[in-house]
């Protein structure tokens, strides 16, 4: 039942070593020397913060709603900041709560779309005089009391402990004792067959990505059932671990007899009652599994999984945002400015794809939360670096392709390097168009 294929970005299945000194390859160039220095000062800068820079312009202040804007402002901040805590480096790993840390992350994003649930109410009241505005949050005044799906995020978390007690007593209706197949068995029963719970086969719809609305519906993404799974099983006092094998996210009791896991009884291994029809389907590398490689597994970490979970969101969101424009990816500008055979010689941002702005900004934070794990990906933060371009924040792109460049292997440097250029490029075309001027600024 928990067979968690998933397809992760390229950017989170990159880890790559990040080294003391990086070095911005521009050999084409008589001042390489300082435009290495440059970007060797920028990265370390980048790299030495104590947080990822914040949603500086996620939400963008008007007159009328300064005071909304403000207020989730500081919700979004906070929001931000629980997650950030949860993940922090400074913990070990097996004291983060999944729960916590993805519930935090529905938090900031439904403060934000909260936000613009408002903003458009505000400016139909504008348009409709005759028109009454309310607001979500009315009855709420910080991120501990803002609903998610009806409950808060303690809420929640008790909807989790519920589940555990659900077992438990399904454990004594059987009056059976405590042996691990047997409490694996009632959390199946309990899970799938009680709450029936789902796997979504296609992830188009966000509510299957947030923990709170997998809880509410039943329905969700097969890591965030794995991470339900992985949460009651924790308040059982059972270990659960996971590891990616081949497209599918594969996890077990922790024990010190992996061949135990693949004793048929009644028909099915207790590795298959725990993971599923992909476990039995030789089409899955899956099937392949014995004791003894289960052994050689790499074991995911809490912050893996909380990643991979992240991945999924900034996959599901510029899947929407880019809806419209069938096979456009994020990387696709990339190729044309390297192409030798394209010359472009003007900044024209007319040719700009139509996005769905909302979608784009949500995949936006949560590439900024999974760069705040992974701080040292330069796939990710080129992937990062390409939505904001997207989003027509060209310095904030400038800066992150150009920490990308500084890391990355020479040929993903030499393909980002004219477009890095061209962004410049951009940049300025806009500050002489803020200042009155008419035209267009020529590329050399």
């Amino acid at each position: 039942m928990l067979c968690t294929s998933y397809c992760m970005p390229a950017a989170a299945m990159v880890s790559a070593t990040f080294p003391d000194h990086g070095v911005f390859r521009y050999d084409h160039h008589d001042h390489k020397d300082l435009r290495r220095w440059r970007i060797r000062s920028t990265a370390a800068t980048s790299a030495s913060a104590s947080g990822y820079p914040l949603f500086s312009s996620q939400i963008q202040l008007t007159k009328d709603s300064s005071s909304r804007h403000k207020f989730y402002q500081e919700v979004l901040k906070t929001a931000r900041d629980k997650f950030t805590r949860e993940i922090s480096f400074q913990s070990k790993d097996k004291d983060i709560s999944l729960a916590k840390a993805l519930l935090h992350v529905a938090a900031e994003d439904e403060a934000f779309m909260a936000f613009n649930r408002e903003m458009d109410a505000l400016s139909l009241l504008n348009e409709r005089r005759n028109v009454s505005s309310t607001s979500d949050a009315k009855d709420w005044d910080s991120v501990e009391r803002m609903p998610l799906g009806g409950k808060t995020i303690s809420e929640w978390l008790s909807e989790l402990d519920a589940i555990s007690k659900e077992v438990e007593a399904e454990l004594v209706s059987r009056d059976i004792g405590c042996h691990l197949v047997e409490v694996l068995e009632a959390v199946n029963v309990v899970l799938f067959e009680l709450r029936g719970f789902k796997r979504s086969p296609v992830l188009v719809d966000s509510k299957h990505s947030y923990l709170h609305s997998v809880l509410s519906s039943g329905c969700g993404s097969a890591i965030l059932l794995s991470i339900i799974y992985i949460e009651v099983c924790r308040r059982l006092g059972l270990t659960i671990v996971g590891s990616r094998v081949g497209e599918d996210f594969l996890i077990w009791p922790q024990t010190g007899y992996p061949e135990e896991l693949f004793k048929v009884t009644s028909g099915h291994s207790l590795f298959a009652i725990v993971n599923g029809r992909c476990v039995e389907d030789p089409r899955s590398m899956a099937s392949d599994l014995t004791g003894t490689s289960l052994l050689g597994l790499e074991i995911a970490t809490n912050r893996d999984i909380i990643g991979i979970a992240l991945a999924n969101l900034i996959r599901l969101h510029w899947k929407r945002a880019s809806r419209s424009n069938h096979g456009l990816m994020l990387t696709s500008p990339l190729r044309h400015v390297h192409n030798a055979d394209e010359k472009p010689n003007t900044t024209d941002k007319s040719n700009f794809p139509l996005l769905r702005p909302q979608s784009l900004r949500l995949a936006i934070m949560a590439s900024e939360r999974l760069l705040i794990l992974q701080p040292h990906n330069w796939a990710l933060r080129r992937d990062h670096g390409m939505m904001l371009y997207y989003n027509r924040e060209f310095g904030k792109a400038v800066q992150e392709l150009s920490i990308c460049m500084a890391f990355a292997p020479e040929e993903e440097a030499e393909i980002l390097e004219p477009f890095v250029e061209k962004l410049h490029l951009m940049r300025l075309e806009s500050s002489w168009k803020s200042l009155g001027h008419a035209g267009r600024l020529a590329v050399p």
